[in-house]
């Protein structure tokens, strides 16, 4: 593991570690980790199956009413809950696929990247997090944000 690794997975246990959880503060620290400037945790509400926020950063306001509850299957975070996986855009802000809502350009991000959080195969939210610039994460980066999701799933379960 390098250090990258070792730090991003090190601030994070530390902050699940603590009697109440601030999510506002795993966020932000997530975000610090992977050096991207906006990002959001869901957990998934399992009466109306939706993506409720818990936190996030950066998100202008007018589009928190939008992001505060996402169905499985729609956006990003809905997508990759969906497919229990993560979903990944270089550029959000010229994606054609259809896998970005229309108001998610408004974020001005551009380098994304959802994942499900999962633990034993059962998905409890998504954790996103975005750069302002084009970039594809790595696997070692895909990865990581995977392990990060498992271990805020072992806190909510």
């Amino acid at each position: 593991m390098n250090t990258d690794n070792a730090q991003r997975n090190n601030i994070i246990d530390t902050l699940l570690e603590k009697e109440t959880i601030d999510w506002q503060e795993v966020l932000s620290s997530v975000i610090a980790a992977f050096d991207c400037t906006t990002g959001t945790i869901h957990f998934l509400d399992d009466k109306s199956k939706l993506l409720k926020v818990q936190a996030h950063q950066g998100i202008p306001p007018f589009l928190l009413p939008k992001l505060s509850e996402i169905p499985i299957g729609k956006g990003m975070a809905g997508i990759a809950a969906e497919r229990r996986e993560p979903v990944e855009m270089c550029n959000l802000q010229t994606d054609a696929s259809g896998v970005a809502r229309p108001a998610a350009k408004e974020t001005k991000v551009e380098g994304s990247l959802a994942a499900p959080m999962m633990l034993n195969g059962k998905l409890y939210g998504t954790l996103g997090i975005a750069k302002p610039v084009p970039y594809d994460f790595t696997k070692e980066e895909v990865s990581d944000l995977l392990i990060i999701g498992e271990k805020i799933s072992r806190v909510i379960s």
